[in-house]
């Protein structure tokens, strides 16, 4: 197991975001690298779009995942929006963790309700940004939004049309989000994008912003 510094991530986003994907895919890598990782879904908004679908599959590739069970689930309907004991104390457990929030600025408010939310000297915030997406789609836009959701530590840009993405809109995504980063005074953390595209860019985009490689897991988690 590698021993290293603790990475603690928060992943908050609007609706279609796609900051999901982006939280599963980063709790992926660092498991790949040989660390202890815990993916933490914290949607409270939309309890029924969760990691829940995909949770063995992805701890048979070596994450913990605090997620929702079906039996969990069943008889909660649109009441279903609870937090889970367990992910309550989720900061409290070894190795890095990954936390998969609730979807705007309504569900960014869920980090408050875990314990040691406020006082862990790890924990950094990461707004995922998509300019297709009506409410991020232009610098003032990412902007406001962002003041919004308050206490973000960086922006990551996963601007994306679903199947129709193509290297164009990754490209605009990065122009946008920097400009919005810099008047935000945060750091553009990661541009994202499925491996054949992000292949296209190479390790850095052109901005010198690291590229991660994404794999389309969230797909399969609609019901």
């Amino acid at each position: 197991m590698v021993i290293g510094s603790r990475i603690v991530e928060a992943y908050v986003g609007e609706y279609a975001s796609g900051k999901s994907e982006v939280a599963v895919n980063r709790a992926l890598e660092l498991a790949a690298a040989g660390r202890l990782v815990t993916l933490v879904d914290l949607d409270v908004v939309e309890p029924c779009y969760t990691l829940r679908p995909i949770k063995r599959e992805l701890e048979q590739k070596g994450i913990s995942v605090l997620a929702w069970e079906t039996r969990e689930l069943i008889g909660l309907g649109e009441t279903g929006n609870i937090l889970r004991a367990e992910n309550r104390w989720a900061l409290r457990r070894p190795g890095d963790i990954i936390l998969d929030i609730g979807y705007g600025v309504e569900g960014a408010k869920t980090l408050a309700l875990l314990e040691d939310a406020d006082t862990d000297p790890d924990l950094q915030v990461y707004a995922v940004i998509n300019i297709a997406r009506p409410m991020t789609g232009s610098v003032a836009d990412i902007v406001q939004y962002v003041l919004q959701l308050g206490g973000i530590d960086g922006l990551i840009n996963n601007s994306h049309l679903g199947d129709d993405t193509d290297l164009a809109i990754v490209q605009e995504g990065s122009r946008v989000v920097s400009e919005a980063a810099r008047e935000l005074d945060i750091p553009v953390v990661a541009v994202t994008a499925v491996t054949e595209l992000a292949e296209l860019i190479g390790p850095v985009d052109s901005a010198g912003h690291p590229v991660r490689k994404l794999v389309r897991y969230m797909p399969r988690t609609l019901w």
